[in-house]
């Protein structure tokens, strides 16, 4: 008949004393407490290993930091995994090496990799990763970045994200809430997570409300070149501006213009693909091509224009403070609100314009829209019409820059042909103000 085991209590495992060997205390099943001849009491566990026949010793953990409730807990759980001949010691040092690679994982780091990854995979463009970066180190590393991402819990994250929602910076907390998700995803995907807890986290916060972009009509395109011709803004910003409402083109796209993206050869602007925003499905979005813009009389007038200011450097339209970036994304609308057109007229609502104006004067609704590089919203008539109607426009957009001349008589356009025009260096003095 086995012998019965008296269990340990709390007062005994408290109370042992050491002797001048070690010795063990049984708590039945394996379990029992051992105590060195310096005092240390340290939980062991006796079991036969899976698939051997020999019988193994483990030291799992130290006395009293577990304590016999939490040991006796372990036992359960170690006698489970062997009922499935899975070896708990390797079992627990996996699991302890899992733990530290999660201390490693923090947001911060698992972002680096994300951003690798985004980068390899779409081919992003350097600004616009550079402004989702910088959009992540200004708002959320600073309280998050050090922490492990299997850490992170919604309320967490909300706390360092609401500050932004009471400042009504809610198109930025949106973007933030979007981007937290794609990192989380990405941990997701690579196994270094096993749930995304963060996913309804927009859900704590308010929807920016749409709003349209305010546009003049068609019928009030010479207020407008009148509005931006008077007002005393600088020549670059002028020029970006009749540059984007000529090319009709996004106002970011236009703000990070290239002198490389230019073929005077061809008479062609091409922005890569990656530079456009993004329309349409991952697949359809996959399928699309660069965007190739003819350009006209005007525009080429305005590159003649810019090109002993900028044709040294990168951009067409460099930033006041950094020449070697970008004009401010926001360059044309600041103008727009100095030249009295705030709530009358976005950079942005001057494709509108364009779109409307050509619209009533009964061209190709097809060649608008691929002027403005939209996605046919028919499947079916996507699939099987590749054209990007590039003869058509070209005799479009010609049309247009003539229409935008005409609006501007009398007001001097700056991409009017250069006769009778002050030579750019004499207003030279306006150049720094682009921002």
């Amino acid at each position: 008949m086995p012998k019965q085991v008296i269990q340990l209590t709390d007062n005994k495992c408290k109370h042992a004393k050491p002797k001048a060997k070690g010795y063990g205390m049984p708590d039945g099943e394996g379990l029992s407490l051992w105590i060195t001849p310096n005092g240390k009491k340290t939980w062991l566990l006796r079991y036969k290993a899976p698939y051997v026949s020999e019988r193994s010793t483990w030291k799992f953990a130290d006395y009293p930091a577990s304590g016999l409730k939490a040991a006796r807990a372990l036992r359960v759980k170690y006698l489970e995994l062997l009922a499935t001949s899975i070896d708990p010691k390797e079992w627990q040092l996996e699991q302890n090496a899992k733990a530290e690679r999660q201390k490693d994982n923090t947001l911060k780091h698992v972002a680096i990799l994300w951003m690798e990854d985004k980068q390899r995979k779409a081919k992003a463009n350097p600004q616009t990763s550079k402004d989702i970066w910088n959009s992540l180190e200004n708002h959320i590393f600073p309280k998050l970045g050090k922490r492990p991402i299997n850490e992170l819990k919604p309320k967490l994250v909300a706390e360092v994200i609401k500050p932004l929602e009471t400042k009504g910076s809610l198109e930025l907390v949106k973007r933030l809430c979007q981007r937290i998700n794609e990192i989380m995803a990405f941990a997701l995907n690579e196994e270094i997570i096993t749930d995304n807890p963060l996913a309804h986290i927009k859900g704590k916060f308010k929807a920016p409300s749409t709003t349209h972009n305010p546009s003049l009509e068609p019928k009030d395109l010479p207020l407008l070149m009148a509005a931006i011709i008077s007002d005393r803004m600088a020549i670059p910003t002028r020029l970006l501006i009749e540059w984007q409402l000529h090319t009709m083109v996004r106002p970011n796209e236009a703000a990070g213009s290239r002198w490389a993206e230019i073929d005077l050869d061809s008479q062609t602007w091409i922005i890569p693909k990656g530079r456009m925003k993004k329309v349409g499905t991952a697949t359809q979005w996959e399928k699309r091509k660069d965007h190739t813009i003819p350009l006209t009389t005007q525009t080429l007038a305005i590159l003649n224009q810019m090109k002993p200011f900028s044709g040294h450097l990168e951009y067409v339209f460099p930033n006041q403070r950094d020449r070697d970036a970008k004009a401010g994304p926001d360059s044309a609308n600041n103008a727009l609100k100095r030249a009295g057109l705030k709530g009358k007229q976005t950079a942005h609502g001057m494709r509108t314009i364009a779109s409307s104006t050509l619209n009533e004067e009964q061209f190709n609704p097809d060649v608008i829209e691929a002027a403005l590089y939209h996605l046919d919203p028919n499947e079916q008539r996507r699939t099987y019409n590749r054209t990007d109607y590039f003869n058509q426009r070209c005799v479009m957009m010609e049309w247009w820059s003539n229409r935008i001349e005409e609006a501007a008589t009398g007001n001097m356009s700056m991409a009017a042909n250069s006769r009778g025009l002050r030579s750019i260096t004499e207003k030279a003095a306006y150049l720094p103000a682009l921002t």
